[in-house]
């Protein structure tokens, strides 16, 4: 696999390391510059075969020290489906993956997802290694053991808890990331200056992804299975998933709406923001706040023209969080908390006042 150059002594390289506290399923986070190549370290004694899932355009290359192969996936959300989960378990029947190796996923997050999915599927399940390799990925996706692919009618639909052994963040990787891919990145690291993550956009690079990654170990640490806890991480998730549903946002761009994934959540923020300060629970000053993190980032903060609200609201009462009414993370008195039933008038008023008009 042709890639980023991998020279191989990492010794005098200081790595942060965090742990994700789930008892005899924890383990750690690596963050650094040529973290990939600590990957032998976490690799299980028993394993004889690696299956390496990556796409062709990223360039990464990683050795396990065993027997592997690289099986790849396509470009785009539309990749993150069974139909993929079907096919790469197919291959690795015919390499020979047994339940005793180890999957290791090389990507961004629909790589991360989807080969996660995979692994927590297959001989129900094998070992998994992340080596995440954009912004989104190290500070979000590849964190945290959930693992899950689309469907026509939504996002992340079908899928499962399944810990990895280990979460390699190589910030050597994030140089070559085109710029729309780090700045989607930056709207997923968004969130986190609202859940305790304090001055976040003043920090170094390295500082923010060690930031955010401590601050999501120390969720999933305390709610691995995505109770009212855990359901945290999806501030500004709720409207993002409803356009990537729509199409607006990680897709072939309906309409000629082109959003990555972060791009969305950023525009969520400033929206969950709204919705929080219609219904009293923020005053401007923090609705103010939010703006003022979306706009360091050079993140969008308003709605395309043309999105129609009533479809918005449609796919937003099919967000996973929904076991009823429309439920959204909002920010309040004492942070960012769960809040269910939320009116469908407060929902059209918060997406007027994240709309362009021009």
């Amino acid at each position: 696999m042709p890639g980023v150059t991998d020279p191989s002594d990492v010794s005098d390289v200081k790595f942060g390391r965090v742990r994700v506290a789930l008892g005899d399923r924890s383990y750690e986070v690596v963050v650094g510059p040529g973290a990939r190549r600590l990957i032998g370290e976490y690799v299980p004694t028993r394993a004889l075969r690696a299956a390496i899932v990556t796409q062709r355009n990223i360039g990464v290359e990683v050795d396990p020290g065993i027997e592997s192969r690289v099986f790849y996936m396509g470009d785009g959300e539309g990749e993150k489906s069974l139909a993929t989960v079907e096919r790469l378990c197919r291959e690795f029947v015919e390499f020979g993956l047994t339940r005793a190796d180890v999957v290791i996923a090389v990507g961004g997050g629909v790589v991360t997802d989807c080969a996660g999915f995979v692994a927590a599927s297959y001989h129900r399940g094998v070992d998994l290694i992340n080596v995440p390799t954009t912004l989104l990925g190290q500070v979000d996706a590849a964190i945290g053991g959930k693992t899950a692919v689309n469907l026509p009618e939504g996002k992340n639909l079908v899928g499962a808890f399944w810990q990895p052994r280990a979460v390699l963040c190589d910030t050597e990787v994030l140089g070559t990331l085109p710029w729309r891919e780090r700045r989607s990145g930056c709207g997923e690291m968004a969130k986190y200056a609202f859940l305790g993550v304090d001055d976040l956009e003043r920090l170094t690079l390295e500082q923010q992804v060690s930031a955010c990654v401590k601050r999501k170990a120390e969720v999933v640490s305390a709610d691995e299975r995505e109770r009212d806890g855990r359901m945290l991480l999806n501030y500004g998730h709720t409207l993002a998933h409803a356009l990537e549903t729509a199409g607006f946002a990680d897709g072939p761009g309906r309409e000629g709406v082109d959003l990555r994934h972060g791009e969305a959540v950023a525009i969520g923020l400033v929206y969950a923001a709204h919705l929080a300060h219609h219904l009293g629970r923020i005053d401007r000053e923090r609705l103010e706040r939010h703006y003022e993190v979306v706009r360091s980032y050079g993140l969008p903060e308003a709605l395309p023209i043309g999105i129609d609200h009533e479809e918005i609201v449609s796919l937003m009462r099919r967000d996973k969080k929904a076991t009823g009414g429309i439920v959204f993370l909002l920010d309040g008195p004492i942070g960012v908390e769960v809040v269910r039933d939320v009116s469908v008038e407060a929902v059209l008023h918060a997406l007027d006042c994240v709309s362009a008009t021009v």
